[in-house]
């Protein structure tokens, strides 16, 4: 080893040392994109459960207006979450390659994304936003053990959010809630 370093020369293995090092740094993830993203996703997430609260919120307002429901809870799952639709360019690209004998034609069908000026940054463009997908709902009711009340919640239920009956559970609330 000491006589490979007296070869190379102590500078040049200095040197060679310090550019092995700044590869490493270079290669390693910047801690503030990480940390841009990770806000970015919590204040997503907020907003989302916003969102939940208040659908929540008014459907108990509607429910507790129906006859023989009382007071009501709801709980509503998210099966998916708010997702973009982002606009794609594909260009159509023909390649023809000859080899002597022979033509070979190659179709080159890369997507794009489409991008836009905003602020000042170039942001993909959205074409649509789609709403947070319902997983299921619970309603707890006062009139939850009545057969025709449970009916209509479902029903109601299966109207305003469009989720199946089998993903909607009516309960009785227990009393003193």
């Amino acid at each position: 080893m000491k006589k490979m370093l007296e070869q190379i020369g102590i500078k040049k293995t200095l040197i060679l040392f310090a550019a092995g090092l700044c590869l490493i740094f270079l290669s390693l993830p910047h801690s503030e994109t990480k940390k841009e993203e990770s806000e970015e996703e919590v204040t997503e997430a907020a907003d989302e459960q916003q969102e939940v609260k208040a659908l929540e919120k008014r459907l108990v307002e509607t429910l507790s207006t129906v006859d023989g429901v009382g007071k009501v809870k709801v709980m509503i799952t998210l099966k998916s979450s708010k997702e973009s639709v982002l606009n794609k360019d594909m260009p159509y690209e023909e390649e023809e390659e000859t080899d002597g004998e022979s033509t070979r034609k190659s179709v080159n069908n890369d997507e794009e994304t489409v991008l836009i000026e905003k602020d000042g940054e170039n942001v993909p463009y959205v074409i649509k936003e789609l709403e947070p997908e319902i997983e299921g709902v619970v309603v707890i009711a006062q009139g939850g053990s009545n057969a025709s009340v449970q009916k209509d919640i479902t029903e109601a239920v299966t109207a305003l959010f469009d989720v199946s009956v089998n993903k909607i559970k009516v309960l009785k609330m227990e009393d003193g809630s």
